[in-house]
């Protein structure tokens, strides 16, 4: 076995894992904010902001995942030759995001959640409901600069 096996495992961990989190946590979102704007239409915009921001663990996911894909030469067509050891590196380069990525975006999810209960009985306040969410938010973006710098400055050749 080689060493892209192990670099292209990485980047399907960091696209799958935080991906599930994200459609965890958009859909727990999106059920709480149904009920909202079924009884208040008005609402649609307020609850979709908040229902959006569990999404982000996903994109990051991918981005690293995509950035894997093309230091790798897998969107070229061509693959670079990868030592096991640096393989088993970008593996655990991309492992950050993917279990920080699931987590923290079923967590803001659950905190979104409670952002839709704020928004249903004080509309006035859905600033507040989304601070709430966004502050779940940083450690996805640690964990994607973390994963970010291990995939960038880890030799591929």
């Amino acid at each position: 076995m080689n060493g892209q096996v192990f670099a292209i495992l990485g980047a399907a961990l960091s696209i799958t894992v935080a991906g599930i989190g994200s459609a965890k946590g958009v859909n727990i979102v999106g059920e709480a904010g149904a009920g909202v704007v079924s009884e208040d239409p008005s609402r649609f915009g307020q609850i979709l902001v908040l229902q959006a921001l569990p999404g982000t663990q996903g994109i990051y996911g991918l981005l690293i995942g995509f950035m894997v894909m093309l230091n790798l030469g897998v969107l070229a067509g061509e693959l670079v030759p990868v030592s096991v050891a640096n393989g088993l590196m970008i593996m655990l380069g991309c492992c950050p995001i993917a279990i920080v990525g699931l987590l923290s975006a079923l967590y803001q999810g659950r905190t979104a959640v409670a952002g839709v209960g704020l928004v249903a009985k004080r509309p006035e306040e859905a600033g507040k409901a989304i601070v709430f969410a966004v502050m779940v938010e940083t450690y996805a973006v640690l964990a994607f600069l973390g994963s970010f710098l291990m995939v960038f400055f880890i030799p591929y050749v």
